[in-house]
C-alpha cells in the first residue's frame, strides 16, 4: 500500500525532496495534535477555529471578552505538553522529565524536592 502511495505523482513529488523519517516525525506530531485537540468538544474546536479565523495572527482584533476565551481555550490544550511529548517523539535521545513536564512537575512539586533535601536524598 505505501508503495502504491508513493508512487502517485502529487506524493511522489513530495517524498522526493522529504526524507521518510521527516514524514513520520510530522505524522507523530500531527497525530499528538490530534490526541490534545479531542480534549475541547465539538462546539469548544469551532469556537476555537472561529477565533483563530477571526485574529488573522494578531490577538488585537479580537475583543477583551474574546482574547479571555481563547485563552481558556488554548489553556485546555494543554500546549506545554503537546511541545514536551512532539520534542519527545521526534528526539533521536531521551529528553531528561525536567525538561519535558517542568521542574516541579517531573519532581512531584516543591515540597517533594523540599522533603528529598532534608532527608540527605
Amino acid at each position: 500500500m505505501l508503495r502504491t502511495l508513493l508512487t502517485h505523482m502529487p506524493v511522489k513529488r513530495l517524498v522526493r525532496g522529504v526524507p521518510v523519517m521527516r514524514l513520520l516525525a510530522a505524522a507523530e506530531v500531527a497525530m499528538l495534535a490530534k490526541e490534545h485537540l479531542a480534549q475541547l468538544d465539538s462546539a469548544q474546536r469551532s469556537r476555537l477555529l472561529a477565533l483563530v479565523r477571526k485574529a488573522h495572527g494578531r490577538p488585537s482584533a479580537l475583543s477583551d471578552d474574546e482574547r479571555d476565551e481563547l485563552a481558556r481555550l488554548l489553556a485546555r490544550l494543554e500546549p506545554r505538553r503537546l511541545v514536551a511529548d512532539a520534542a519527545d517523539k521526534v528526539s533521536p535521545v531521551p529528553l531528561p522529565e525536567r525538561l519535558l513536564r517542568g521542574r516541579e512537575r517531573a519532581s512531584g512539586g516543591r515540597d517533594a524536592h523540599a522533603r528529598s533535601s532534608k532527608s540527605g536524598g
